[in-house]
């Protein structure tokens, strides 16, 4: 087995960690915490230890192990490092998503390193935690790989400013474990003494819950919020009830080094520790490295849009063709030209771009300015749009086509290329501009709503294709001052609607800092709401087999029509979901799985002998399954060619993903749950393409 070099870039998660106060109290007295600091184990103004962040690498470090293929006989945790933006609340959930950094080969017989970060994000928006995870690969050196420079830590040649004792009880392991970090080398003894230990040791990252306890209380007692980085490399191990003691050395304003030594044997344990530390400065939407296309950015929002984004940080594309209102005339560059003008008196960068939107040719020449001049592109605005407004009867060819030119098929001119740099890196935020006349219609208008809300619809598939790309995709629908709107408006309201307004929502939706994708905001005069097609429960009318009439449908009409308990649906899988479990038996129908002798293993095993060839000729598609439970595990089942192939495992690109608790997997595989109770009654979550998984019971006969 080797080391899978191709891992580097590889994406990890997103990876979802729900928690509540019992776990963040459940952490602090695995590492350590009591009455002493009851402000970790008291529900009660709860605050949470800023290590527990480490608790998200339980489920992130079985990922990494996946995708690097490390010889996980030989592999240790060799480094973490912990970058701390804002305070972890006492619930939640994390989602963590990252990738493989690096790897660095320390030579033959002599190990590799394999270095993997992930970003932590909380349910309520904020960026918790980066994390840096270095894992020391005993087994994998010598393929030829840079070793990693060193960095050496330098301590104060003096006795430590602050020297903290702790001594973890010889059951410390079995409170630490219960926070995820389940293996058998910490509880064990026979395992322990396999792996050449005499008894079940301390698990490293324990003793780093010691560390950051004592850290806190020496530098910023009270105040475990002002943590800002906690930085180490774990040297060897500890045995329960062995003393420890963690050495505090300041260096500077806000900065320490620590270690941490075994007080029985001297030896450290726990080295080469950094502890940054202070109020941590008020988060701000930053765009420093980043290059952005603003199109129709010679004046109104788009260069208020740009102005802001340089003013931020950013290196700016200001794309406006100079023509009228209407898209009239040859074009000038004079508007490009005076932003960019302003952005570089400000002191920012930019490149003025005159290229016509509407044609394919000039939405190619407008990223090829980015990348000509900035080397990259990470963020595009589609701004640009004219109007030729008529009543509908009025509305001739001509004046149709040139605003869905500007507007649609301007996004999709621009988009498609920018798209395909961003996919490239990895890494994109695109806004898309709607209108509140698109969403809920304008008299006058048919040519400018039609082609604003066929917006939307880019927006929706752009969403899912650009997801695993890091590319999130938004829609603003701006009530603002423009030449545009300077006639439609009335004049006093007009003067009201300063573009200003509208930067603020534009620019968090082009930010890194921004989680969301596929969404509509309307923004105007400092107030923003986020707009949603919404579905209704609606009604089932006939048996699904016979056509209703339409006289059973006015029966029903009033279910049919109700929004009461709406919902929005994220993609059409999602829907299509819904409507096939339509026609199934109420979830109170789904009975509760009755136990089984055979176990989840079992079910895999067999399913081999249960594969139906013959319905599977021209079927390409890969099944795979996730089920949790005390007896449960990954597999994936790959159908290709006629064949069926089981693995266990996880493959990097299932095409449906079915997600069971063991017990009810059981049930259902024996026949005593029918498939469509278990979706319907949440027993069952289907991901990905979820029509495929209607293949299944023609593929298996069990």
């Amino acid at each position: 087995m080797a080391l899978n070099l191709d891992a580097v870039g590889k994406k990890i998660g997103p990876i979802s960690k729900d928690y509540t106060w019992k776990d963040a109290v459940l952490y602090a007295l695995g590492v350590g915490a009591g009455f002493s600091e009851l402000e970790y184990c008291y529900e009660k103004d709860l605050k949470v230890i800023p290590s527990f962040a480490i608790t998200t690498l339980y489920e992130v470090m079985p990922e990494a192990l996946r995708l690097t293929n490390i010889n996980v006989p030989g592999m240790l945790h060799g480094e973490q490092e912990l970058i701390f933006h804002n305070p972890i609340p006492p619930k939640g959930t994390m989602t963590s998503e990252g990738k493989i950094l690096n790897y660095y080969d320390k030579g033959e017989k002599k190990g590799a390193l394999v270095v993997a970060e992930t970003e932590t994000r909380h349910s309520n928006g904020q960026k918790l935690f980066t994390s840096n995870m270095t894992i020391f690969s005993r087994l994998d050196g010598g393929f030829g790989g840079e070793n990693r420079p060193r960095k050496p830590v330098e301590f104060p040649d003096r006795a430590p400013d602050f020297s903290v004792d702790a001594s973890p009880a010889e059951n410390q392991p079995l409170i630490y474990r219960l926070s995820g970090d389940v293996f058998q080398l910490h509880v064990d003894p026979e395992f322990a003494k396999m792996a050449g230990f005499e008894k079940p040791i301390m698990h490293g990252l324990c003793t780093h819950g010691y560390a950051c306890r004592a850290l806190i209380q020496s530098l910023i007692p009270g105040e475990p919020e002002k943590a800002r980085r906690m930085n180490c490399r774990f040297s060897r191990p500890l045995y329960p009830g062995m003393p420890l003691r963690v050495l505090i050395w300041k260096t500077g304003e806000g900065q320490a080094v620590w270690r941490i030594q075994n007080v029985e044997t001297q030896e450290i344990v726990i080295d080469n520790g950094i502890f940054e530390y202070g109020d941590i400065p008020k988060d701000e939407v930053r765009f420093d490295d980043r290059v952005a296309v603003v199109t129709g950015a010679g004046a109104g929002l788009g260069r208020v849009y740009a102005l802001e984004l340089a003013k931020r940080g950013a290196k700016v594309v200001v794309n406006d063709l100079g023509g009228a209102r209407d898209g009239s005339g040859e074009g000038s560059a004079s508007p490009a030209d005076t932003v960019v003008d302003e952005i570089k008196a400000l002191g920012g960068e930019a490149v003025a771009n005159y290229d016509n939107v509407a044609t394919v040719e000039g939405g190619e020449g407008i990223v090829k300015s980015a990348l000509d001049t900035f080397g990259t592109l990470d963020i595009l605005i589609n701004n640009a749009g004219i109007l030729r407004d008529k009543s509908f009867l009025k509305m001739d060819p001509q004046n149709w086509h040139a605003v869905l030119d500007v507007h649609l098929n301007g996004a999709y001119n621009v988009t498609r290329p920018a798209f395909a740099v961003m996919k490239a890196k990895g890494y994109g935020r695109i806004l898309m501009t709607t209108s509140a006349a698109g969403l809920y219609g304008n008299f006058g208008q048919t040519n400018y709503t039609a082609a604003k809300m066929a917006l939307i619809g880019l927006m929706n598939t752009l969403k899912l294709e650009g997801q695993k790309y890091d590319i999130h995709v938004n829609t603003v629908a701006p009530v603002a001052a423009s030449r545009l709107t300077e006639d439609v408006l009335p004049p006093d309201f007009f003067a009201k609607l300063k573009p200003e307004f509208v930067a603020p929502l534009a620019l968090y939706l082009c930010s890194e800092e921004c989680a969301d994708t596929g969404n509509i905001y309307n923004a105007g005069m400092g107030c923003y709401n986020r707009a949603a097609i919404v579905t209704g429960p609606g009604a089932v009318v006939g048996d699904g087999r016979t056509v209703p009439s339409p006289e059973e449908l006015v029966e029903a009409w009033e279910k049919v029509k109700t929004l009461k308990g709406a919902k929005t649906y994220f993609q059409l899988n999602d829907q299509i979901g819904d409507l096939i479990g339509a026609f199934s038996k109420p979830a109170a129908d789904a009975g509760t799985a009755e136990p089984t002798s055979m176990s989840v293993s079992d079910i895999f095993k067999g399913m081999p002998n249960a594969f139906v060839s013959e319905a599977a000729q021209g079927v390409e598609v890969v099944f795979q399954y996730i089920i949790t439970g005390s007896d449960g595990g990954d597999w994936y089942c790959d159908i290709k060619d006629g064949a069926c192939t089981i693995q266990a495992g996880k493959h990097e690109k299932p095409v449906c993903t079915l997600e069971m608790e063991d017990k009810n997997f059981l049930a259902m595989m024996t026949g005593k749950l029918p498939a469509m109770q278990a979706y319907t009654s949440g027993k069952l979550k289907i991901g990905g393409d979820i029509m495929k998984s209607q293949l299944i019971e023609k593929l298996f006969k069990m």
